[in-house]
């Protein structure tokens, strides 16, 4: 079976939230050019300029606005729900909550008014089990979320399944691994230290990583959408094996001629730093150079087994982490990202 395949007929009405992000606007192409009435949220009307090529139904607002929740999910019959605060460490509590858990909430209410609802795909994170003790972790991996973005993914999705079993509401839950390809800027620091031949890492653990690309991460959301196993169930997203962070340096660095080296580093000093920046800077309503999260990227270990996306889903991936990293590194390079 083709990955690509959308099993979803045309013309039928899907709604996408967080369709302006990375991922979101990977998702939205595809759904919009498999023909299907789609439906997405923007916080501004701007936001939906990449798209104007396509015939997507925008409506402006926040994911955590009752209208715009009740306007937006008006006949649907499937729910792809990306939205996330972004990760910066200037953003409130409160925000997390309202973006995390009110929309789920929100959504998975405003649903249920609709007779021909098949599915509500919702996207948490791996964040959600935290540090790794003894990797690889599967889906029964306890929870241990290590910031807010973490906890608050994780009190929506607990709500979500709670809510899906009273109600008898159909819904998969997805938990990406980290995300990458052309577009993304997360690990585009990583990129740009690999292709000038060195690559730091802090602390002396293995700091492994799970990758999962892009295009493999969206196939699996509209597979997951109507795959009858599927259903009720929770499903982690990544590549069929982790990588270390220098293993993945190291590849990077093929791309670009360089031969990698490893500048290790004690943490403890730049997660006191990393704290002192957002003790200054946050109630300013600035974002901090520094601050722990971006410093716990080296230092956690994050490897899971994903075998149950291929043992049950059927899932094949089309991107090897290898050449997906390559791929991307020449994005870059294309872009002008990384010179």
């Amino acid at each position: 079976m083709a990955n690509t395949v959308c099993n979803i007929p045309r013309g039928t009405r899907v709604l996408v939230t967080g369709a302006t992000g990375f991922t979101g606007s990977v998702l939205t192409r595809k759904l919009a050019q498999a023909g299907l009435q789609v439906h997405a949220i923007a916080r501004s009307a701007s936001a939906a300029e990449a798209f104007k090529d396509l015939n997507i139904r925008w409506f402006t607002g926040d994911v955590f606005d009752p209208d715009t929740i009740r306007q937006a999910s008006e006949g649907v019959e499937y729910v792809f729900h990306l939205a996330a605060a972004y990760r910066e460490a200037k953003s409130s509590d409160e925000i997390y909550e309202k973006v995390h858990v009110t929309s789920t909430q929100l959504l998975a209410k405003a649903v249920l008014a609709n007779k021909d609802f098949k599915r509500f795909v919702h996207v948490s994170t791996v964040g959600v089990h935290g540090h790794i003790e003894h990797p690889p972790a599967d889906e029964n991996y306890p929870f241990h979320p290590g910031d807010i973005y973490q906890k608050t993914k994780a009190d929506a999705e607990l709500w979500l399944r709670d809510f899906a079993a009273a109600q008898g509401l159909p819904f998969t839950v997805i938990r990406p691994c980290a995300i990458y390809g052309p577009g993304d800027r997360r690990l585009l620091k990583v990129f740009t230290m690999a292709s000038r031949g060195w690559l730091l890492i802090l602390g002396h653990g293995k700091c492994l990583y799970h990758l999962v690309h892009v295009e493999d991460l969206t196939d699996v959301m509209i597979l997951a959408a109507t795959h009858p196993a599927a259903r009720n169930d929770i499903f982690i997203v990544g590549d069929r094996e982790p990588v270390s962070l220098m293993q993945m340096g190291e590849m990077i660095a093929v791309h670009f001629g360089k031969k990698l080296r490893i500048i290790r580093l004690p943490a403890w000093p730049f997660f006191v730093l990393g704290a002192l920046c957002e003790a200054i800077c946050k109630p300013l309503g600035v974002e901090p150079p520094l601050y722990r999260r971006r410093v716990a990227f080296y230092t956690k270990d994050r490897a899971f087994d994903t075998r149950k996306l291929r043992e049950k889903l059927g899932y094949a991936h089309l991107t090897t982490t290898e050449a997906g990293l390559r791929k991307t590194a020449q994005w870059y390079q294309d872009q002008g990202w990384i010179k």
